[in-house]
């Protein structure tokens, strides 16, 4: 078991949210924190939008695949962020979980994915903050 903390995200397929949530996890936290993320019901691929949408950012996620939520990487994990998954969650006592409210990019062009993407970043940098982990700056 790892000193640091592990973050799990979780949507519905797997294909747009949570693995810009991970990827700019991963990114701005510098490797200071576990970082998975997964669905109820995964996708085929990865949104094509918010591999662009990503992109712009400088940060690839164009061979990431949708991952299938189980039971294990809740439990392996300190916080579970949800983001429109409803009761397909599991739910284990002593876990932080957060419900973040953000728009399905599912079917939308990359114009509608950038403001779904900034928002996430945006609360990406809060939960490094709060986890006690100031955010990485771009470039770094």
């Amino acid at each position: 078991m790892s000193d640091k903390p592990s973050v799990l995200f979780v949507c519905v397929h797997n294909a747009g949210r949570s693995q810009m949530a991970a990827a700019y996890l991963a990114h701005l936290g510098g490797g200071a924190v576990e970082v998975r993320s997964a669905g109820s019901e995964p996708a085929d691929e990865v949104n094509p939008a918010a591999v662009a949408a990503m992109a712009e950012e400088g940060i690839d996620i164009a061979a990431e695949t949708p991952k299938v939520l189980t039971v294990e990487a809740v439990e392996a994990s300190d916080v579970v962020v949800t983001m429109g998954c409803g009761d397909t969650c599991p739910y284990f006592p002593g876990k932080r979980y957060e419900d973040w409210v953000l728009d399905d990019p599912a079917g939308q062009g990359v114009e509608a994915v950038r403001p779904i993407r900034d928002e996430i970043r945006g609360r990406v940098e809060t939960l490094l903050r709060e986890l006690g982990i100031e955010p990485a700056t771009d470039g770094s």
